[in-house]
């Protein structure tokens, strides 16, 4: 697997450096070509605790059914209809950044009062579906929160829906040395309960501190 290649853009930063923010890869650079359309198209500033950056063009959550890391069918829009949702597209033998980032969001989620934290939902969602069945997300995700959700299923599917959202994501190749190549774009997507749209892009990077500040107007509607 190549060298990590976390996106290092500062949310702060101008429109057009926030776009090229969308189109980076966390495992290995996309090819230009096969970046999604969004990353090229959308405009940003900075978000509330200026570690995110803002769309001025909000993402609509993609019609995406996987299962879920209790072997159940997982209908995203549905399940997560009116709720705060913080979203990332990675895989569970990831050396670095999916770990460090899942364990940034636990963390930050762990200060939350009780009841906000039952109203939070954080959602991984595999790009390595061939290696990550059910079972092994729900290990996996368990070390971080129990309450995190995994989904899991048809390739095509996830990176449609990532795609739609500006994160890039290319089919895991086996390696002559019989490792894999996972491509997956670093960013975190977080949808308002206001109207289950992404407001708020946030980069590989991230720190405990920036999400614990922003999440209680991410889950009140209001970020």
């Amino acid at each position: 697997m190549p060298a990590p290649f976390p996106m290092t853009v500062p949310a702060r930063l101008a429109v057009a450096a926030a776009a090229v923010a969308l189109a980076a890869s966390a495992c290995g650079g996309a090819p230009a070509e096969s970046r999604p359309a969004a990353a090229a198209t959308a405009t940003a500033t900075a978000g509330p605790s200026g570690s995110a950056i803002r769309l001025d063009r909000p993402l609509p959550k993609p019609e995406l059914t996987l299962t879920d890391d209790e072997g159940r069918p997982y209908d995203l829009v549905e399940r997560t209809a009116g709720k705060p949702v913080l979203m990332y597209f990675g895989y569970t033998h990831c050396p670095d950044v999916c770990p460090t980032t899942m364990a940034d969001i636990a963390n930050a989620v762990k200060g939350l009062p009780d009841s906000e934290q039952r109203k939070l939902q954080v959602i991984f969602v595999t790009t390595d579906p061939a290696r990550d069945t059910p079972k092994r997300l729900h290990a996996w995700l368990a070390a971080f929160d129990s309450r995190f959700i995994g989904l899991s299923g048809d390739f095509a599917a996830i990176q449609k829906a990532a795609r739609g959202l500006g994160i890039a994501v290319e089919k895991p190749e086996k390696t002559a040395g019989g490792d894999y190549e996972v491509t997956h774009g670093a960013q975190v997507l977080a949808f308002s309960p206001s109207d289950d749209k992404v407001h708020l892009i946030y980069t590989s990077g991230t720190t405990t501190k920036q999400y614990a500040a922003d999440l209680p107007e991410l889950i009140g509607g209001t970020a």
